[in-house]
């Protein structure tokens, strides 16, 4: 069966993920971290390229899913003629050797199941040599290694490793599949204690989510996503567990979202405040510190889940993509692009860390002065903005904006927290004022009395809803009232937001065509917006609609396709989640972060 984005459930253990299909298929997992090659790259090809099915021989009458009790242990109920059977996946949280558990449990009568292991290395490149030892099945491939326990005989055919089994009422056979080195031998987990163990850490974990507004669950839900996105050993949290899933079906807007990108800096910090989650707050923080740390004029808007730098942006030609979408990329080559805006993310992020338990210390200090000097000598300069285009550089208005913020938490931050005695506060003042009258000036237009995308430019920019929430004006201004009907009238298609215009004409702001979805992050800003100009009622009814877009498991991705309706881009998507739960906090409570973070500014 072809499997849709949203049909796929997430399992993670913090420092991968995999993904599994309605099907029992799984189709996407990197080993052993999110950024490694994959070895189940089904996904962006077919069966030859990697997976793992489990799944009843006959064709299911029926297929339903969750997840057990807030966490991410994933149960998938197969009812065929004979019987139901319910396969339970997960991947405990362990420190090293990361390792995936199926369960098969009877539970009716009696169905005839298979198993069908391809182990496919380097995305799909390498057919590992497989045999059988020390009651394992061992697949090795370079430096990779897998290792497969099973009571169930399985034999290799076609360069697949098969097994067909009958599991009865109250029966339960299990599968451990775990990965190592390939210069050692690995021994293998209890798999039924594996299952409960993993169970007990989530439910600890959610457990202590302090976020008491309207739409609890589907908030926690969220933050359940951005914990299992974060790389434990540092910190860092990727933006998706998959690269190339398609922004546009068939199209060339296919990109690696593996990494940490800076500019989700201050969203991710608030959403991980909002939950009560301090622990994950300070190590964000100092993974970001880690990350940015060194020469100002090197600072990358992405870096790797440890800080890693170099993502040399690669295409896998033997990979056909998800439904033909080609290239499939693995790197980006964003990282090494001009983004003016993260100098604004992470200033504002630095302003908050305190207030989420990481406090103001001599090497956040010394850092943000590099940050702020180098800033000083790029401002003025044109970048490639917020969208990451591949056309020329532009004096992106939401740019600027964000280099006015950078000024504004540098001045705000040195005067709350006793910055050091020569700083130059009066100087960052002054920059911080000539920015703001230039994109009152030049990122301005009168005549349509809005905000433009670029200065000079005739069109908008979902990105300028971003103005209000971080404090550059008020989100009553007549400016923004304008820029918000201008975005409403220009952008709206079905109730969300694209981020610029489709028009075949501006194909040269991006350097790409045009035929993207509408874009989730921006429709939440939307929201938000909506909530600070008082129309409450326009703003949940924005919420809500995103809300339906989530899969029967909560998950989203990044876009969304409204004439097939159906999600795009990477799966699931940080950015999305962490918007979600900034905007129910927003709309549930008066102190959201859409009032809270200008104002947090200023106090």
């Amino acid at each position: 069966m072809s499997l849709r984005v949203e049909d796929y459930a997430l399992i993670g253990d913090t420092q991968t993920a995999a993904l599994v299909g309605f099907d029992g298929s799984i189709d996407w997992l990197c080993l052993p971290r999110f950024d490694s090659s994959a070895c189940f790259a089904a996904l962006l090809g077919d069966r030859s390229h990697g997976r793992w099915l489990l799944a009843p021989v006959d064709e299911p009458r029926s297929r339903t899913r969750r997840y057990r009790n807030q966490s991410l242990v994933l149960e998938t109920d197969f009812t065929t003629a004979s019987g139901t059977v319910r396969v339970i996946d997960c991947m405990p949280p362990r420190q090293r050797d990361p390792d995936l558990v199926r369960i098969v449990e009877g539970i009716d009568g009696e169905v005839r199941m298979q198993m069908e292991l391809v182990i496919r290395f380097d995305y799909g490149a390498v057919v590992p040599w497989v045999r059988k030892q020390d009651g394992a099945l061992r697949a090795i491939g370079g430096p990779d290694g897998l290792s497969l326990w099973t009571p169930v005989d399985t034999r290799g055919v076609d360069l697949t490793t098969r097994a067909e089994f009958t599991v009865k009422k109250g029966e339960r056979v299990p599968f451990v599949l775990v990965w190592h080195p390939s210069h050692e031998l690995p021994k293998g987990i209890e798999p039924f204690a594996a299952v409960d163990d993993t169970c007990a850490w989530w439910k600890e974990w959610a457990g202590r989510c302090a976020y008491d507004g309207e739409w609890r669950d589907e908030v926690l839900q969220s933050l359940i996503v951005l914990k299992a996105l974060t790389f434990a050993p540092t910190g860092g949290i990727v933006a998706a567990p998959t690269t190339s899933l398609p922004e546009q079906l068939g199209g060339v807007r296919n990109w690696d979202y593996r990494y940490c990108w800076l500019r989700d800096a201050t969203f991710t910090l608030y959403a991980l405040k909002i939950g009560g989650y301090t622990e994950e707050s300070v190590a964000w923080r100092n993974w970001l510190l880690r990350a940015v740390a060194g020469d100002p004029a090197a600072l990358q808007i992405m870096y790797g889940p440890s800080g890693e730098r170099r993502l040399v942006e690669l295409e896998l030609p033997w990979l056909p993509g998800y439904e033909g979408s080609r290239p499939v990329r693995i790197g980006n080559a964003a990282s090494n692009q001009l983004q003016l805006d993260v100098y604004g993310e992470v200033m504002d992020a630095m302003l908050l860390a305190p207030r989420c338990g990481a406090e103001a210390d001599r090497a956040s200090w010394e850092l943000q002065i590099e940050l702020m000097k180098g800033l000083e000598r790029v401002w003025e300069e044109p970048d490639e903005g917020i969208w990451e285009v591949r056309g020329p550089r532009r004096h992106f208005t939401h740019s600027k904006v964000m280099a006015w913020v950078a000024f504004d938490r540098a001045i705000a931050m040195s005067e709350r927290y006793h910055g050091p005695k020569d700083a130059p506060v009066e100087q960052w003042r002054a920059i911080r004022a000539q920015i703001h009258d230039q994109v009152c000036s030049r990122g301005y237009d009168a005549s349509r009395k809005t905000f433009t995308q670029y200065y000079g430019a005739t069109h908008v920019d979902a990105a300028l809803l971003m103005l209000p929430l971080v404090g550059f004006l008020p989100a009553e201004d007549p400016r923004m009232l304008g820029t918000v009907r201008a975005i409403e009238h220009d952008l709206l298609r079905d109730g969300f937001l694209q981020r610029y215009p489709e028009d075949p004409t501006l194909e040269q702001v991006d350097g790409l065509p045009a035929g993207e979805g509408v874009f989730l992050p921006c429709t939440f800003w939307l929201a938000d917006n909506y909530a600070q100009q008082g129309r409450r009622r326009e703003a949940r009814a924005v919420f809500e609609r995103l809300l339906a877009l989530r899969n029967d498991l909560g998950l989203l991705s990044e876009e969304y396709d409204i004439a097939n309706r159906r999600l795009l881009g990477n799966f699931p998507q940080a950015f999305s989640h962490v918007s979600l739960v900034n905007t129910a906090k927003n709309l549930s409570h008066a102190d959201g972060p859409a009032a809270d973070r200008p104002e947090h500014a200023k106090r």
